[in-house]
């Protein structure tokens, strides 16, 4: 068993704790969508458009935050690395929302859902030490492949959302703001992919604190999304397409398969906190 020197900096009791208000608050708030669901999104394009993701919420973000968590309080070096990606993915999520339902007075929570998780992010990674992290993980996590698939994934998904954006500007028909809300979520977190797949590419510490959270963030948005696709028929009365969920699923192994070998070796290294 290979024994880690200390990653912390800092004690990251306030991490949990921000952390634990924050699965608090997204679980109260997708139990709101699902139970209020007629009050809260007003329109049938928003029921469409966040009914379903409620349900996502609830069974695959709520739980990646908790193992994540779960695995950095029993000192495995690998949950520390998850908890930042599972912290991102609310704030991917909530971003969408705030856009879709502003000014509502449920978007005020949508942002300071947002925020905190950004905070919380923040503050964790101030709180470890990079340097040993590094030292542990160099050549241990498939660097220049999942700096490869963060790089190249940012860059298109941002050009697509630009492409999106201009067109939208340029158009006679414009698209409803949520139709833009995932649009505006992509380009404001997709910049973050690019920035912690250069750093791992270089080697340099933000990117081995930074790289796999940020892939497990961008897996886990793939499989939201096809649970997203096969929940939607459901719960409202949009239509099941088969084809786009078999071309999110080919899409989604662009991560999957890079992450699932990444988590492999971290496990084989049994990575624990001295």
């Amino acid at each position: 068993m290979n024994t880690l020197k200390n990653p912390y900096a800092h004690n990251l009791k306030q991490i949990y704790g921000l952390s634990l208000v924050c699965a608090v608050m997204m679980v109260a708030l997708s139990l709101a969508g699902i139970i209020f669901q007629h009050s809260i999104y007003v329109t049938e394009e928003l029921r469409r458009t966040f009914l379903a993701n409620d349900v996502v919420n609830l069974v695959v973000g709520l739980p990646m935050l908790v193992f994540s968590m779960g695995l950095a309080w029993r000192g495995r070096l690998i949950g520390l690395l998850l908890w930042p990606g599972a912290l991102f993915y609310i704030v991917y999520n909530y971003i969408a929302y705030t856009f879709a339902l502003w000014p509502a007075v449920w978007s005020f929570l949508y942002i300071l859902l947002a925020v905190l998780s950004v905070y919380s992010i923040t503050v964790l990674f101030s709180r470890l030490d990079s340097s040993v992290i590094r030292q542990q993980l160099d050549g241990q996590m498939l660097e220049r492949w999942v700096a490869g698939v963060l790089v190249g994934l940012g860059v298109l998904f941002f050009l697509r959302g630009a492409g999106i954006v201009v067109n939208d500007l340029t158009s006679q028909e414009l698209l409803s703001r949520v139709g833009l809300s995932t649009t505006i979520a992509d380009l404001l977190t997709t910049p973050v992919w690019v920035i912690g797949g250069i750093q791992l590419w270089r080697r340099w510490l933000f990117g081995y604190v930074s790289g796999l959270g940020l892939l497990f963030q961008a897996s886990t948005l793939f499989i939201g999304l096809i649970l997203f696709m096969i929940l939607q028929p459901f719960l409202t009365s949009a239509p099941f397409v088969l084809s786009d969920v078999l071309v999110i699923f080919a899409m989604g192994l662009i991560c999957f398969i890079p992450f699932g070998l990444a988590v492999c070796k971290a496990v084989r290294s049994d990575w624990i906190v001295g």
